[in-house]
């Protein structure tokens, strides 16, 4: 379990601390405007797509509604974050042929989009508790 756990954490880790490098440098991507969403498309590379599901998590993650309720600002904060492993997965699904990256891919699509079900549920069950 723990090393599933490490396999699907890794990635995610390791583009995070890309994007913080390309940050703290920066650089024109990290400047630039985040794209409104993310598009999975093939006539991008690899690191383009990367690049712009980074950059609408992270404009996600900012933009989210806080209160001071923790419950409520850490699940608005969650689901750009879910969306991002998802929109990631979707690019790397574009570039490779490798089944088990792929199916590693698939699985972070079908359970973060889950997940995300469960925080958009949860918000909408507790709307009026964490105004």
């Amino acid at each position: 379990m723990r090393a599933a756990i490490t396999a699907v954490l890794l990635p995610l880790v390791a583009a995070g601390a890309q994007a913080q490098e390309h940050h703290h440098h920066g650089s024109a991507a990290a400047e630039a405007a985040p794209p409104a969403a993310f598009v999975a498309s093939s006539a991008k590379s690899f690191s383009a797509l990367m690049d712009d599901a980074m950059a609408v998590m992270d404009a996600g993650m900012q933009q989210a509604p806080m209160n001071g309720v923790a419950e409520h600002d850490f699940v608005t904060m969650m689901m750009p974050h879910h969306q991002g492993a998802v929109d990631m997965a979707k690019a790397v699904l574009l570039h490779t042929q490798d089944p088990e990256i792929r199916n590693l891919a698939l699985g972070i699509i079908a359970e973060q989009q889950n997940e995300i079900n469960v925080m958009q549920a949860w918000l909408q069950r507790h709307k009026e508790t964490t105004q």
